[in-house]
């Protein structure tokens, strides 16, 4: 089973789960303030559950190509859409500020 370290603590979930659902059902706070309320739940058009992973996971697919390729998010950033991101293997997370996560600041670790 892969692991999941994300704000301090290790989840165990099956290999290609889904990692939004993941997060949303440990108790993972993945939406910036107001994002909490207003997001696409999940259908990869909102962009604001962006993550950044270091590890094994799905390839980009359409939806997650096409929503960080428009502004706030940049292609050349190094994130993912969680609701658009299969776990294959053991991952690390970082959430970064702003609305869509697109800020330079980390709003948590793997670490904590």
């Amino acid at each position: 089973m892969p692991k999941v370290e994300v704000a301090g603590k290790t989840l165990q979930c099956d290999r290609g789960a889904n990692l939004r659902q993941v997060l949303l059902d440990n108790g993972i706070d993945l939406y910036n303030g107001k994002a909490k309320l207003i997001n696409c739940r999940g259908l990869g058009s909102c962009g604001t559950c962006a993550v950044e992973i270091e590890g094994e996971i799905s390839a980009p697919n359409w939806r997650d190509r096409t929503r960080r390729s428009l502004p706030p998010h940049s292609p050349a950033k190094n994130l993912r859409l969680a609701c658009q991101t299969q776990v294959l293997g053991d991952v690390k997370l970082t959430k970064y500020d702003g609305f869509w996560g697109q800020g330079e600041n980390p709003v948590w670790t793997a670490e904590g």
